[in-house]
């Protein structure tokens, strides 16, 4: 009895019970690339902007957050350079391993 060799499975052969949102989610990006030819950059503008308000929200975040450190290094210089040396002893002992 010989058998045949089993082939690597391809990604149509991989069914995933889940997959119905990406399915769903396939056909709308697909309808929208789809929909009105004459505007197709309309889906483009609209991401484009979501991204640059997402970053100008991280933007913000991280100014704040850099204000709030130098802040409290002014107001604890003492206490903020333990904190720094101590997490420079846990990152060195974390690469030396």
């Amino acid at each position: 009895m010989t058998q045949s060799p089993i082939a690597a499975p391809t990604p149509d052969d991989i069914v995933v019970e889940d997959d119905s949102l990406n399915q769903r989610l396939d056909r709308q990006a697909d309808a929208i690339l789809a929909s009105d030819e004459d505007d197709s950059f309309a889906p483009t503008a609209s991401v484009r902007q979501a991204v640059k308000d997402d970053a100008e929200r991280v933007r913000q975040k991280v100014s704040h957050q850099i204000d709030d450190a130098r802040d409290g290094i002014r107001d604890e210089p003492i206490r903020m350079t333990l904190y720094a040396l101590g997490v420079g002893v846990i990152i060195g002992l974390w690469l030396r391993r």
